[in-house]
């Protein structure tokens, strides 16, 4: 368990977090959850409802579909952040690698601090792009390094 003074020197550490208040902080901070899972846990499955997102306080997670990984997390990252938004079913599993911690943070308690500090909907906005626009890019290094065929004429 994080002492008060971890908390909040850790969430002010989260780039979604970064440039807000430290009043807001603690009060965000005081409020989330923490939770602990063992190695090769499921936290969350493709297509259940999600109304929470994640804080990677300590060990790895990664990010799947089905077999298929996304990408690999560590201290400071966050996910399940889409499902906050559009309230469609999570997009992808997210199990993990080694025991983790990781703090969590409800729709509800998001909204009330996006209400407080509307800072923090912008933060979460730059970090969807950035994982949209990684995406795009090893989507198009795949695309490209697949040879294209011998055509007969």
């Amino acid at each position: 368990m994080l002492t008060s003074v971890e908390r909040l020197l850790f969430v002010r550490g989260v780039p979604i977090f970064q440039e807000l208040r430290d009043d807001f902080l603690v009060r965000l901070a005081s409020v989330m959850d923490e939770l602990s899972f063992p190695p090769n846990h499921n936290i969350f499955t493709e297509g259940q409802e999600g109304r929470s997102l994640y804080i990677v306080v300590s060990g790895r997670v990664r990010v799947h579909i089905g077999d298929h990984e996304l990408t690999k997390m560590g201290k400071g990252a966050c996910f399940g952040e889409m499902s906050l938004f559009d309230a469609e079913p999570r997009s992808a599993s997210v199990s993990t690698l080694e025991s983790c911690d990781c703090l969590m943070l409800t729709q509800m308690q998001l909204y009330d601090a996006i209400d407080e500090t509307p800072g923090i909907a912008i933060n979460i906005i730059r970090m969807l792009s950035r994982r949209v626009r990684e995406l795009n890019l090893k989507s198009n290094a795949q695309v490209s390094s697949v040879p294209e065929t011998a055509t007969l004429a």
